[in-house]
């Protein structure tokens, strides 16, 4: 399967949390592409807002948290157009405010909405896409806090190791499924000047990139077979993010404390593990003890 056909004129992309940032950026990028594109937000002034910015674009209000809106959504896209090529599960949120056992609520939201919306969006669109003759991809929104974990959102964190692992378990089934001509890509994002942010920070930051930086590197990385799309910054590289993402799992070759980047007592040997290796391409585990 050629994947850089799914990004030809004609084809059609379906993306939910569309109406701002990074999904947003990419219903422009496939527009500008020929791409057919249908953008679904719970933000419905938002999305008058689109539709007025992109006439050629069409958009469906829909919480992904709600099956029957998804299924709804899948309906009214094969009503128009009778096929999805690219399904981008993107719909997020970011709840401020939750701790291991505290803001309950807060767990509920982030998970519905960043883990459970993802699940809806494979399960109402799968299938259908499975009975095109047509290549497709799936490509599902992760977040490198889903990888490295840092303190301070666990419900956030919780949600997005979520999407990572039932990305990977999608590809291993679509590889693994006679005639199939989809796959699935996970899309982890670096720091980006997104709608999420934009409130907390008015200007954007010189280490952030724009969400058009995201969306190139994204088709760009898709069309060339990559699943692991871990997009850099202007602040951190991918071997920083190799770096850390080994860190991460050398916590459990080498039995240290849970989240011992962040430990008082490996915190000095996380930064001299993380300067030593500065200019290397991030070869894992090597010396994390």
């Amino acid at each position: 399967m050629s994947l850089s056909s799914v990004f030809s004129s004609g084809k059609v992309a379906v993306i939910t949390g569309g109406a701002d940032g990074i999904g947003l950026a990419c219903a422009q990028k496939l527009l500008g592409l020929g791409l057919q594109v249908c953008i679904s937000d719970n933000n419905e002034e938002k999305l008058q807002q689109v539709s007025e910015q992109l006439p050629d674009v069409m958009t469906v209000s829909a919480d992904v948290s709600q099956m029957t809106d998804i299924e709804r959504l899948r309906d009214t896209v094969y009503a128009r157009f009778g096929r999805v090529n690219v399904l981008m599960n993107n719909a997020g949120t970011g709840v401020r405010g939750n701790g291991a056992w505290t803001g309950h609520e807060g767990w509920l939201q982030t998970l519905n909405v960043n883990l459970v919306g993802v699940i809806n969006g494979i399960h109402a669109f799968v299938p259908a896409m499975l009975e095109q003759d047509d290549d497709g991809v799936v490509i599902n929104t992760g977040s490198k806090q889903g990888i490295t974990l840092p303190p301070g959102n666990p419900a956030y964190n919780v949600s997005k190791a979520g999407v990572k692992a039932v990305t990977e378990m999608l590809q291993y089934e679509f590889r693994n499924t006679e005639k199939c001509r989809l796959s699935a890509h996970l899309l982890v994002p670096g720091f980006t000047y997104s709608g999420m942010i934009r409130p907390f920070l008015p200007d954007k930051p010189p280490g952030a990139w724009t969400t058009e930086q995201v969306a190139d590197f994204m088709v760009d990385h898709v069309s060339s077979g990559d699943f692991y799309i871990i997009c850099p910054d202007n602040d951190t590289s991918r071997s920083t993010d190799n770096r850390r993402m080994a860190w991460a799992m050398g916590d459990l070759i080498n039995n240290r404390p849970a989240l011992s980047r962040w430990h008082p007592e490996h915190e000095s040997t996380f930064e001299s593990y993380m300067h030593d290796h500065s200019s290397d391409d991030g070869e894992p585990f090597g010396d994390c003890s």
